[in-house]
């Protein structure tokens, strides 16, 4: 389950995806979720880091922006604990994500989920910060703006998800966006080509990087409202057809990099 910063905007939010996270538990007995920053927060991080340094080092400017999603997963974590849910959070780093040493924009090139099905299997909810991960210098990175729709993946595919539920402000996908145009159709399901399509007309449902992602893994995404009002709507399917058998993860670099790691994790 992935939650961006609209469905984490406010405290009052976390009561109600947290209440959404535990009805998906009726159905999954083990659930992963990757939680965006909240509202504007990054906006406000990298506005606060061009007012001390019109061009920041890089390595400080991924220190500083990488706070939105780790202040997040813990707020995620108390109000899940506090509806008597065992939840615990881990950072892109702690949930074994290992990057190329690109700060600001950087790929993936591993997954190495140990602590994270460790405390699936201790019948823990497990919310990781997005956006970020670590490269095999230990040096904390992120992934461009939306790159936790791109975490949500890439841990389904580690962790060999059933699906990816991607939860926004609209019912799921349309040709337009149906807050401007009540006249937008709406597509029940895509491909993944077509999904990519759309995103790259402009639509902002799934970053480009998501998408192409889940296609090299055939992993099924599906778009759907975390508002109440939506709650009934059954959202957007994104899938092919036709699928292939995938031997092993592949990740954005697709050759997996042996990492040391022991230090981070």
């Amino acid at each position: 389950m992935k939650f961006g910063g609209a469905a984490v905007a406010t405290p009052q939010h976390f009561s109600q995806i947290a209440d959404l996270i535990i009805a998906r538990r009726q159905e999954f007995a083990k659930i992963v979720v990757v939680v965006s920053a909240m509202g504007k927060t990054t906006d406000q991080l990298i506005q606060l880091a061009q007012e001390v340094h019109p061009h920041p080092p890089q390595r400080e400017y991924d220190m500083l922006i990488s706070v939105g999603e780790r202040i997040s997963m813990s707020l995620l974590a108390m109000a899940l604990c506090r509806k008597n849910q065992a939840a615990v959070s881990f950072t892109g780093s702690q949930a074994g994500i290992v990057t190329t040493p690109d700060h600001a924009n950087a790929q993936i090139l591993d997954v190495r989920p140990h602590r994270v099905m460790d405390n699936l299997e201790q019948g823990k909810i497990v919310i990781i910060a997005g956006f970020q991960g670590v490269s095999e210098a230990k040096e904390i990175t992120t992934l461009g703006r939306g790159g936790s729709d791109t975490t949500a993946v890439a841990l389904g595919v580690a962790l060999g998800a059933q699906k990816v539920e991607f939860y926004k402000d609209v019912p799921g996908v349309f040709d337009q966006d149906p807050k401007q145009n009540e006249c937008a159709h709406f597509y029940p399901h895509l491909n993944y080509q077509a999904a990519l399509d759309i995103v790259n007309q402009g639509a902002r449902i799934l970053h480009p990087r998501a998408i192409q992602l889940a296609a090299k893994n055939y992993l099924l995404l599906h778009v759907r409202s975390f508002m109440p009002l939506h709650q009934d709507h059954s959202g957007t399917l994104i899938f092919d057809e036709t699928t292939s058998q995938v031997n092993r993860p592949l990740y954005e670099i697709s050759e997996r990099v042996e990492v040391d790691l022991c230090q981070t994790l």
